[in-house]
């Protein structure tokens, strides 16, 4: 409890890492602070996205990566185990208990507040707390919002009774379906499509569109296309569903746009997620509910006077992912902390008391099979952004150490050039095993590395590393 009872320095909504994080940063710059949470400290990506869904993709990789080596190939047969690919996934989500995430915050002296917050005016948030009271919390100094999103539903007949999946079921279930409609063709659709396939269910992929992945450079869709249906998932492109039934004996029908129909035992609707701040209290501080909450680099939440108000992580919209959730978090947490006690901030672009990555140096692998790993701004994003761009592209399975990881390797590499500074904006691979390759690109943009300095930058041999040379090679011609 704060020193003056239910006043605190900082009273922080949500503890998912976002909010953890950002708890932490501002406790260590000598704050107190409490944080609120009614449902698991650690968050959707303890329990319902990253850990879990991440456990259970990663022996679909170790047997695909397994069946592309001779020799290896032969000692693998059979089918997954899969009581003991959800058991362990089971682990990773801590058996959907916090105990050990609760300890974590108790260590580093933040208290915590279980119950349902809301924002009650200028830096106040009442709480209905989980044993059925209530509390009113004060804020010395700032309220962050870190409640992070939900899953999206479009409003389809029959949808609601169908009690159809979100991404919290997809990554939770505790049996194989034998028939898995997904609908979306995102990361979390394409992801999960992976999953259940290698799983043994049969996965028909519904999407709205005319491509996989759409955020991201056309020939990585394209490659996950097309190792989804070298796996046996069906991709379907170009159609929507329209109504959804869920019988007496529990099956499924979907009605596709095309005038088929189709059956399945469950189905994953992977279409986009919203804000969760419908019933937080926004309207007390001239705010919308349900809406996004705009910030300025420093976490402050735009249009709400005073600057007491931050919000961090994919509530505030500026990069939907759990790792850009946390360095905000970092970042916003010391601002509180070095507002509160006058100590002098850096706001230059880069510096340490504002999220300059969010626009520039956004990470994200899409752990499917390939694994497409991406890093700053797509060609059709930088020419759209203005700037003077060349492409360079390098087949994967050229280089020395991708031969070595897997016979026959198939991927490919872009970098994206800004021609007037001679440095990267933009880096994607696509191919087994890249997923570690993206720090190196995550550096090269943020540090805004001269061309003319990464070619002193020697590469191991034979590591599918190698083809950071291979691209400056193709690019010097």
């Amino acid at each position: 409890m704060g020193a003056d009872g239910d006043s605190y320095d900082l009273v922080v909504l949500g503890a998912g890492p976002t909010g953890e994080n950002l708890a932490d940063r501002a406790r260590a710059g000598g704050l107190t602070v409490a944080v609120v949470e009614q449902e698991l400290v650690g968050g959707e990506c303890s329990y319902w996205a990253c850990m879990p869904s991440k456990a259970l993709l990663r022996p679909a990789a170790a047997l695909a990566d397994a069946r592309r080596l001779a020799g290896v190939r032969e000692a693998v047969g059979g089918e997954f185990d899969a009581g003991a690919v959800l058991k362990r996934r089971d682990g990773f989500a801590s058996n959907w208990q916090d105990d050990g995430q609760v300890a974590w915050l108790e260590s580093v002296g933040v208290e915590l507040v279980r119950g349902h917050g809301r924002l009650d005016g200028e830096r106040r948030v009442t709480v209905e707390t989980s044993d059925g009271g209530s509390r009113t919390l004060t804020a010395r100094h700032a309220v962050a919002v870190c409640t992070g999103t939900r899953a999206a539903l479009p409003k389809l007949p029959g949808l609601a009774e169908a009690k159809v999946w979100t991404s919290r079921e997809a990554t939770s279930a505790s049996s194989v379906p034998g028939r898995l409609a997904v609908v979306g063709g995102g990361v979390v659709a394409v992801e999960m499509a992976t999953a259940w396939r290698a799983l043994g269910s049969e996965v028909t992929l519904l999407v709205r569109g005319g491509r996989l992945l759409d955020r991201t450079e056309d020939f990585a869709g394209q490659l996950v296309a097309d190792g989804l249906r070298e796996a046996g998932v069906d991709v379907r492109l170009g159609v929507s569903v329209t109504a959804v039934h869920r019988a007496e004996d529990g099956t499924l029908t979907l009605d596709l746009s095309d005038g088929t129909r189709l059956p399945a035992d469950e189905a994953l609707f992977a279409t986009g997620r919203v804000p969760n701040t419908a019933d937080l209290g926004l309207d007390s501080v001239g705010l919308t509910p349900g809406d996004w909450i705009a910030t300025d680099d420093s976490g402050v939440a735009t249009g709400v006077p005073g600057g007491w108000l931050y919000a961090a992580g994919d509530v505030n919209h500026r990069a939907l992912l759990t790792h850009q959730g946390k360095y905000q978090g970092r970042i916003f947490g010391q601002v509180i902390a070095d507002r509160a006690a006058d100590r002098p901030l850096d706001l230059a672009p880069w510096g340490r008391s504002v999220a300059t990555a969010d626009r520039t140096a956004v990470p994200q692998v899409v752990f499917t099979d390939p694994e497409v790993a991406a890093v700053g701004l797509t060609r059709r994003q930088a020419e759209d952004a203005g700037l003077r761009v060349r492409a360079v592209d390098y087949e994967l399975g050229n280089v020395a150490g991708a031969s070595l990881y897997a016979d026959g390797y198939r991927g490919r590499a872009r970098a994206v050039v800004d021609l007037d500074r001679e440095t990267l904006v933009g880096v994607t691979f696509v191919g087994p095993g890249v997923a570690e390759l993206l720090h190196s690109a995550t550096i090269a943009i943020a540090g805004e590395v001269p061309l003319s300095r990464l070619w002193h930058a020697v590469p191991a041999f034979p590591t599918i590393s190698e083809v950071w040379l291979r691209l400056l090679e193709t690019y010097r011609g």
